[in-house]
């Protein structure tokens, strides 16, 4: 081998051997930048998988159920399903647009400002993504956020707006799979349709273009907007709560409009940056008085009905909480714990694009709430008791729908419903359905039946033993049932109540008539009969507990929703009648007409009906009156055959009294809301007399025994007729003793008249009985009922009455007993029994 080329031949070798030992570690450090990459991407798709380890994998068709739901306003209608009451009650205000009714400008200006590749990218922009990654990483002062619109329709529909790393890689994943799915018009819509755009002029917070076109500018036809405006709309999603020319109520917000309109400016310029507008336009718009063509202040829609709309989200979302979770009761789901349930069940369906049918005749109802804000029709304002309150519901007693309510007299004033929400001592109210309802069905009495008014002594489990007394402190003896519950005494209760019906049967009577309110310790109340329960009972419920008697003994419950539909018009509640025959005809027949002659008789608790009702003597009227102590709550149940209303008055603290003119303001309210429905929709009362059932049957019987007449009450004339079930007629004839002279007695000269009675014995003849506070007289009178023909003799004068205070009835449950005075002002007393421990006697009023 040649020397000389021995050096070129070692060059060529090291340069070999350099490239073998480059390649190796070439290949080497690939193998380990793959591995690198691949542990990584390990490492990332781990931390990812975490991230969306609970999130599921949605369908395509949850996808577009999801995309295409909550995008209504829900809406309350009238009962001709025609008028809406209006729009749900809530903070937002969303409305559907469809893309072709969104002119050019709108787009462009959301497209150029939140996602410029918006038509390229497949549901994520890799460059924007990158951009804010960085600008997160260092901290910088711009960060743009880096979110496409698919996915901010992603976070508003299907996740939370938290600004975690978690939400933002499901944000991201949703995104993908919504464009695989969806196209770009669809996702395009739907963002205008769900992101919100700030507080609009009547205060609400607005979703969709179109409700914020409407809310901040006034107009609905978003064609007519101008360019500048649609560039003031489109900024407005990134920060509704800060770009807002608007606050919360709708007056107009200096600083969050001039923040509005340096976004609008940013908007203005990328358009023409993105070659959307041109030059002149660019500066055409940024001379536009955006100012000057912003909406006037509105007031909400749902302060034309506030009571009326919220009454109908408390019941709509009670009864759609009940379909989702059918495992519950009505009464379980108004308990605290499920408080919650109902919260999100009330969003729902305000933003849902709900349909809710009411029972409610707009008429009535206008001319309820008139009657309700005339303030003429009330005691003036009191500084120290406040506003004197009114609750009325009307029913349709046959299917239990409830055709008008009070629910108070100002909702500024008040947004409790006095009229389902509340619940008072009912009075002398109770008597008809815890004590002669009773009584009537089992056939214990009957309207011509005996009762002794006499004294009884009830043992207190507290203080030895209490005597409940009437309201005028005296007993009258035997009287009939009719005129015991036409005055409305209270003994002749309370001894049906205690001794006949029995309390526990009592009770599971009233709560057969829906009512809900009665407690377990209810069950020791003695004198409940007399309206002394532990929390009262409901306007509403008293009310359809009453409309059973003109409804024949059958019970609807009251209902003030008939149907509701979704946003696509599909039934998802619709009412069902579940009539419930709680007692006879002919026991719903003998009390109407124990009821009618409250009204029509002298002598009777509501006589004033009778020129305070325009229709009295056409439209056969029946009803009961009740009152608590010192005129805390009046009361009247009052009935027609077609509908019935039940009406309270007082004030929203038990202990303010009524004054004067307002102890029979339940009975002046009662009249005018009958007078003003009667003469607007006479439709409803087609009916106008009562129907009597066969199985009743008059018949004459001795006022002195209630049964058949002996000798004796046929020769002095002693005598009554009056109707009986068929059932209970009685078959013997009654043992007659003459009535000793120091008890009240019945005289033997059919000739002297009531007109005789010395005017210091007659008492006013508008009060009415109560937990021992009850108007009661000396005088025993003929039942007023049919074909009465005999008068009878005022019994003697002596009078040697127990002398006892007439303080309250000891309650077993610990709460006083209403009292139920018509006239306090001439009564003697405000007391009504005497606490006798054993082995003592006590005069110390009791509490």
């Amino acid at each position: 081998m040649d020397p000389k080329r021995r050096p070129s031949s070692q060059k060529r070798s090291r340069w070999r051997i350099f490239g073998k030992v480059l390649l190796i570690n070439i290949k080497w450090f690939s193998l380990a930048g793959l591995l690198g990459v691949l542990f990584a991407g390990g490492l990332i798709s781990g931390y990812v998988a975490a991230l969306v380890h609970d999130e599921p994998v949605r369908s395509r068709q949850l996808i577009y159920e999801k995309v295409d739901e909550n995008a209504l306003t829900s809406f309350v209608y009238f009962n001709d399903q025609v008028t809406p009451v209006g729009r749900m009650r809530m903070e937002e205000d969303r409305q559907l647009v469809d893309l072709k009714d969104v002119p050019q400008s709108i787009i462009d200006a959301l497209i150029s400002t939140e996602d410029s590749q918006f038509y390229e990218h497949r549901g994520v922009d890799l460059k924007g993504t990158a951009r804010a990654v960085k600008q997160k990483l260092l901290h910088e002062n711009r960060q743009t956020g880096g979110s496409t619109l698919t996915q901010q329709v992603a976070r508003r529909v299907f996740l939370s707006l938290d600004k975690t790393d978690s939400r933002k890689v499901k944000e991201m994943l949703l995104a993908l799979r919504m464009e695989r799915f969806m196209s770009k018009d669809k996702i395009l819509t739907a963002y205008l349709n769900k992101m919100p755009f700030g507080n609009g002029s009547a205060g609400y917070n607005l979703y969709g273009i179109k409700s914020a076109s409407l809310g901040i500018f006034n107009v609905s036809d978003l064609h007519k907007l101008h360019v500048a405006q649609a560039a003031y709309l489109a900024g407005l999603p990134q920060l509704p709560s800060v770009y807002s020319a608007f606050d919360g109520k709708g007056n107009f917000d200096k600083e969050g409009f001039n923040k509005a309109m340096e976004r609008q400016r940013v908007v203005l310029a990328r358009m023409q940056a993105t070659g959307k507008l041109t030059r002149m336009e660019y500066y055409e718009a940024l001379q536009f008085d955006v100012k000057a063509t912003l909406a006037p202040h509105r007031e909400k829609s749902y302060n034309t009905f506030p009571y009326l709309m919220l009454e109908t989200e408390r019941e709509a979302a009670q009864l759609l909480a009940l379909q989702q979770n059918p495992d519950l009761t009505a009464a379980e789901i108004s308990k605290p714990e499920h408080a919650e349930l109902l919260q999100n069940t009330r969003e729902e369906l305000q933003r849902s694009g709900y349909r809710i049918y009411t029972t409610i005749n707009k008429k009535i109802y206008n001319d309820m709430r008139q009657i309700a804000a005339n303030p003429q029709n009330f005691s003036p304002y009191s500084k120290q008791k406040g506003l004197e309150q009114i609750a009325a519901i009307m029913i349709d007693h046959k299917t239990g729908a409830i055709l008008g309510m009070i629910e108070g007299r100002d909702f500024n004033t008040e947004q409790m419903n006095y009229a389902t929400q509340m619940t008072r001592q009912p009075g002398s109210a109770m008597k008809p359905i815890a004590a002669y309802l009773p009584a009537l069905e089992k056939g214990y009495t009957q309207p011509a039946g005996l009762i002794d008014d006499s004294q009884i002594i009830l043992k207190d489990g507290r203080k030895g033993y209490h005597i409940p007394k009437n309201y005028n402190r005296r007993y009258e003896g035997l009287m009939t049932a009719r005129e015991a519950l036409n005055r409305s005494i209270n003994i002749p209760a309370l001894r049906l109540f205690l001794y006949e019906v029995k309390i526990h049967n009592a009770w599971n009577f009233v709560r057969s008539l829906g009512i809900t309110t009665i407690q377990p310790q209810d069950e020791y109340a003695q004198t409940g009969v007399l309206g002394g329960l532990s929390k009262g009972v409901s306007v509403e419920e008293l009310t359809a507990a009453y409309g059973t008697i003109p409804n024949m003994g059958v019970y609807n419950a009251p209902h003030m929703i008939s149907k509701i539909t979704d946003a696509n018009g599909k039934i998802v509640y619709e009412y069902k009648p579940q009539s419930k025959r709680v007692y006879s005809q002919q026991t719903a027949f003998l009390m109407t007409d124990m009821l009618r002659t409250v009204i029509s008789d002298p002598r009777g608790t509501g006589k004033r009906l009778q020129k305070a009702f325009r229709s009295y003597g056409t439209i056969d009227i029946a009803g009961k009156t009740g009152t608590t102590q010192n005129f805390g709550d009046v009361w009247f149940m009052g009935y027609t055959p077609d509908v019935t209303l039940g009406v309270w008055a007082g004030y929203r603290q038990q202990v303010n009294t009524l004054s004067q003119a307002g102890h029979t303001r339940a009975q002046s309210v009662w009249a005018l809301i009958m007078n003003e429905a009667i003469k607007a929709q006479p439709q409803l009362f087609k009916n106008k007399h009562f129907i009597q059932p066969e199985g009743v049957v008059k018949v004459t019987v001795s006022s002195l025994t209630g049964k058949l007449p002996g000798r004796y009450s046929r020769q002095s004339g002693q005598l009554v007729t009056d109707w009986f079930n068929q059932k209970y007629v009685p078959t013997e004839v009654g043992r007659e003793q003459l009535p000793r002279s120091s008890k009240p007695s019945v005289s033997t000269k059919p000739d002297i008249k009531e007109t005789e009675i010395p005017e210091k014995e007659v008492p006013a003849t508008d009060q009415e009985d109560i937990p021992s506070q009850e108007d009661t007289s000396s005088e025993v009178t003929i039942p007023s009922g049919p074909d009465t023909d005999t008068e009878l003799d005022m019994p003697d004068e002596n009078n040697d009455l127990p002398s006892a205070d007439t303080s309250q009835p000891a309650i077993e449950n610990g709460q006083g007993t209403p009292s139920e005075p018509e006239n306090q002002a001439e009564s003697p007393g405000t007391t009504s029994g005497e606490v006798i421990s054993p082995g003592t006697t006590s005069d110390q009023p009791k509490n």
